[in-house]
């Protein structure tokens, strides 16, 4: 059963390594997303869950290696502490082979600067044009996968909020993004399932996916929300959200 979850944007920009000289532009976000993994922790799971969009879909176990090397930087890192060893999420001199997709190498950093021992983690890529029916299905087998199951999940809101966003302006864009906010915030099962997966995608909404695989383990489980960041830098709407 789903007990706690987290979520948390997705850009490798929250890696300060990847952002080099605009890495203070994300440090608001980088605090929020900390203390939504410390709900995680306090919620004593069994198992934690990370849960990420991708081109398609696959399952990734606990020390799976990844990194940023597409994007310039030679930084590794694990999906959770692999086999004993401390917390990943370190520059080496050696270049890893990047099996994770950017979204979970995202949550592999995460989980590094939290140090991350609280549960033994699982990664679930899913694919970004899933429908919402099999996003839901996917969530309610993720939430009973354990007795009491955590869930980090990556996802970015519209890439259409701005002239110079990723995906030029679209005026549906910040629509789209406040009642995103909104459902995150106030954990609204009901209205995440909801969201249109065809204006999702029209809008560059990556997180559309891994939020109704959310929805989906939640369904039943009442848990209660809290909106810890919001904001577009870059023209891209970014959320952080606990829920417990």
């Amino acid at each position: 059963m789903l007990v706690a979850a987290a979520v948390c944007p997705a850009p490798p920009l929250l890696v300060p390594e990847v952002a080099a000289g605009a890495a203070a532009e994300l440090g608001d976000a980088r605090t929020a997303c900390s203390d939504a993994l410390a709900v995680l922790a306090a919620s004593r799971p069994d198992l934690l869950v990370v849960v990420g969009a991708a081109a398609e879909g696959g399952a990734y176990d606990q020390g799976t290696p990844g990194g940023f090397a597409g994007f310039g930087v030679d930084l590794t890192v694990t999906l959770g502490p692999d086999l004993g060893e401390p917390p990943s999420g370190h520059a080496t001199g050696t270049t890893l082979p990047a099996s994770l997709p950017a979204s979970l190498a995202v949550a592999g950093w995460l989980l590094g600067q939290a140090r991350w021992a609280a549960a033994p983690v699982a990664g679930v890529a899913v694919a970004a044009d899933l429908a919402p029916s099999g996003c839901g299905l996917l969530g309610a087998d993720l939430g009973g996968s354990a007795e009491r199951v955590a869930m980090l999940v990556l996802g970015d809101g519209s890439a259409c909020r701005t002239l110079k966003a990723p995906g030029y302006l679209d005026e549906r864009a910040a629509a789209f993004d406040a009642e995103a906010a909104r459902a995150l915030g106030a954990a609204d099962v009901a209205a995440l399932a909801g969201l249109d997966a065809a204006l999702a995608a029209e809008l560059q909404a990556a997180g559309r996916a891994p939020w109704q695989v959310l929805a989906g383990a939640a369904e039943g489980a009442e848990l209660a929300g809290r909106l810890l960041y919001e904001d577009a830098p870059y023209g891209v709407g970014y959320f952080v959200a606990a829920w417990s």
